[in-house]
């Protein structure tokens, strides 16, 4: 086995590794792209080949653990609830009367006008108070309290 093979090995899995890691959405191979430069540098210190597999290796697994909660933490979808989502639950007012069958109605809630729509198909009266149950689109969908 010539002098370089395995130096040349560790530098074509490093950059195959930031190849990777560059063309995918998820952090997949940082990790072993650290073992891989841990591994150059035993090459380079004169390890022998087995005990820069075994620095690739732990090196991986401890770049691994020690970073993957904080990862998953940044890369994690948030859900942020929009104005619209607070209104769930919260009583509103009949400002025109709710009839599903005739697509009419509007209800009051948190100072701003819906359109409104119940959630049993019940015709509701204006000025009566209705509970949100949930959005539907721009529309409240709405119950009896």
């Amino acid at each position: 086995m010539p002098e370089y093979t395995m130096l040349i090995f560790w530098i074509v899995l490093l950059i195959a590794l930031i190849v990777v890691e560059a063309v995918t959405a998820q952090m997949v191979t940082i990790w072993f792209a650290a073992g891989a430069v841990a591994a150059v540098a035993a090459y380079l210190l004169g390890a022998q080949v087995w005990l820069q597999w075994t620095v690739f290796v732990i090196v991986s697994i401890i770049a691994l653990i020690a970073t993957r909660p904080l990862v998953r933490k940044l890369t994690q979808t948030k859900v942020q609830p929009t104005n619209a989502d607070r209104v769930i639950g919260q009583t509103a007012v009949v400002t025109e009367e709710i009839d599903n069958i005739a697509a009419k109605g509007q209800a009051s809630v948190g100072g701003t006008v819906w359109t409104a729509r119940s959630a049993d198909g019940s015709v509701i009266g204006k000025d009566e108070t209705v509970t949100v149950e949930k959005i539907e689109g721009v529309k409240l969908i709405v119950k009896k309290n």
